[in-house]
């Protein structure tokens, strides 16, 4: 059930990057306030992210995500009612506020139903939707757009999503936070909000955690918000065409490897403490070099097979994204965790699309297109940057696992 409630999470936010070349030419947008418009979403989502994952550790999560859903839904509806920058601005912001509440429930939520020993292999199965909703968000909305108007697909996912919410309301269950069934005992008194910081940051792998997602979300966004564009410009799809391949050759990839990724960071994390950080750092040292060549080949061949290899290591980094983050955090503060990790990542990786969005007006390598392929290509490096990290970070756990102590679960 959250499978298909997180799919719509991110179709509904993948929708606007499909049909920025139809904002462009029919409004008159060009590429700086194209990443403005990007952006918005991000900084209210990062921005709401610790009060979403505060309240998650403390109110029932189910109505959390389902009311989110609806909230969400209903404003990728309004979309289709904008006109003018503001308007743009406004909607993607308030559709960041609803959706920030998802993720450090749902994550919770699914802890709950997983012990140490399945958390990555679920979490990894979980993250298949986001692939899923990307490439469907992005292909779908270029589709509409190019047949019946670029607002005709902001009415579809978002009356879909409020259809969903209000089935899943019947079906989706709260479990215990301690994984067990419902009872009618009244829960532990929760803990304050300093208490909550304490427990999370006196991990000083937590802190490199937050700060690789910054890295890794930061290449993230921008592939997200630019691709299509980068494609039609460059190699001159159309705007479907560039909806779907801009997506589903990373995306696709992404999420063929992330249950392997997953059931390999869980036997990783049973020999080591901190396993599964392996696995993130291997896709983004090996990820670094395909990231470089999307950027910079000219040829579409070697630009599809950059785009896959990237995106099947960008499923290994995905898979422990917050399953590395459980396994140093306590259990009662994981939404919390969460939330700030949001924060922390998506504050971060709203300056991508501007990055890109302002390089490509002004940087001087001649033209557009070329300020694009470079801003894009820069991204390489930065998965260098964050694979180092996250080897810190391991290095920093110098103890075995549960598992590998012979305590199992």
């Amino acid at each position: 059930m959250l499978w298909f409630v997180c799919f719509f999470n991110y179709a509904d936010r993948q929708a606007i990057y499909a049909v920025a070349p139809r904002l462009r030419d029919e409004l008159g947008f060009d590429e700086e306030r194209l990443g403005y418009i990007f952006s918005a979403f991000m900084w209210v989502y990062a921005a709401g992210a610790p009060c979403a994952g505060f309240l998650a550790d403390r109110l029932r999560r189910k109505d959390l995500i389902l009311g989110g859903c609806l909230f969400w839904s209903f404003v990728t509806v309004t979309t289709s009612w904008c006109s003018r920058f503001w308007h743009f601005v406004t909607v993607r912001a308030l559709e960041g506020l609803g959706e920030t509440f998802y993720f450090p429930a749902s994550m919770s939520l699914v802890s709950d139903y997983h012990s140490a020993r399945t958390r990555s292999r679920a979490m990894a199965f979980h993250q298949s939707s986001v692939y899923v909703g990307t490439i469907l968000g992005s292909w779908v909305g270029a589709l509409f757009a190019e047949t019946l108007g670029w607002r005709v697909g902001f009415y579809f996912f978002g009356l879909s999503g409020m259809l969903l919410a209000v089935v899943l309301y019947r079906c989706l269950r709260e479990p215990a936070r301690e994984g067990t069934i419902v009872t009618a005992e009244r829960p532990p008194e929760p803990p304050s909000i300093r208490d909550t910081l304490q427990a999370i940051f006196r991990s000083p792998t937590a802190v490199v955690l937050m700060l690789v997602f910054v890295g890794a979300n930061f290449v993230a966004t921008i592939f997200l918000a630019w691709t299509p564009m980068f494609l039609v410009e460059k190699f001159h799809f159309k705007l479907a065409a560039a909806g779907l391949n801009g997506t589903i050759y990373i995306h696709l990839a992404s999420a063929l490897s992330v249950p392997l990724a997953g059931w390999l960071a869980d036997r990783l994390a049973r020999r080591w403490h901190g396993g599964r950080m392996l696995v993130q750092a291997a896709g983004l040292l090996v990820g670094a070099t395909f990231v470089f060549l999307v950027g910079t080949t000219r040829d579409l061949g070697t630009l599809i097979l950059s785009m896959t290899v990237f995106g099947f290591c960008k499923g290994f980094y995905d898979s422990g994204i917050f399953a590395a983050l459980y396994d140093v955090v306590p259990a009662h503060v994981r939404a919390t965790a969460a939330g700030l990790m949001n924060t922390v990542g998506w504050t971060g990786g709203a300056l991508g699309p501007i990055f890109v969005g302002y390089w490509t007006t002004h940087g001087g390598y001649g033209n557009k297109v070329e300020n694009m392929s470079h801003a894009i290509a820069y991204c390489g490096p930065i998965y260098l940057v964050a694979a180092v990290l996250l080897l810190v970070g391991f290095g920093l756990l110098r103890r075995p696992s549960a598992d590998a102590a012979g305590r199992g679960e």
